[in-house]
């Protein structure tokens, strides 16, 4: 599986210590940034992400701004993204299962390093149900 992973200056400390996790627990990802923490507009780092996933460069994303919110948002506006926004285990394991959710939105300066890293782990280690979450899923692509 490949990832991208991307942030505003909201988040860009948190997605640096993610990096770190990624690192160490061997997941193939490319950051495309921000790549410092200097003020810098989130929907431009959610396109990047999501023109990647369309283009089938990256499999899933991992988007992160001050909470969250505006970042899953602007991804959403793309045909093709199923961002969730998570705050904790169970809404990461659910946006797999029941959403198959492919990019991952959580806010920098609403959690902390190591619940932001339980909470990736759910979301990368979750497989997607399917059955009758795919009919759900099929009628939400009729509406892209």
């Amino acid at each position: 599986m490949k990832l991208a992973i991307g942030s505003d200056h909201g988040a860009y400390e948190l997605k640096e210590e993610l990096k770190t996790w990624l690192k160490d627990h061997s997941y193939d990802f490319e950051d495309i940034g921000t790549f410092n923490g200097e003020r810098c507009d989130y929907p431009q780092v959610a396109k990047t992400l999501a023109e990647k996933i369309q283009a089938g460069t990256a499999d899933r994303g991992i988007l992160l701004c001050g909470t969250g919110i505006g970042i899953s948002i602007a991804a959403n506006k793309f045909d093709g993204i199923r961002c969730a926004l998570a705050h904790d285990h169970y809404t990461a394991q659910m946006s797999r299962q029941h959403n198959d959710a492919n990019v991952l939105a959580m806010g920098g300066r609403v959690l902390g390093p190591e619940v932001a890293k339980d909470v990736l782990q759910a979301w990368l280690t979750t497989d997607f149900e399917g059955d009758r979450h795919q009919r759900r899923l099929d009628q939400i692509k009729s509406f892209e």
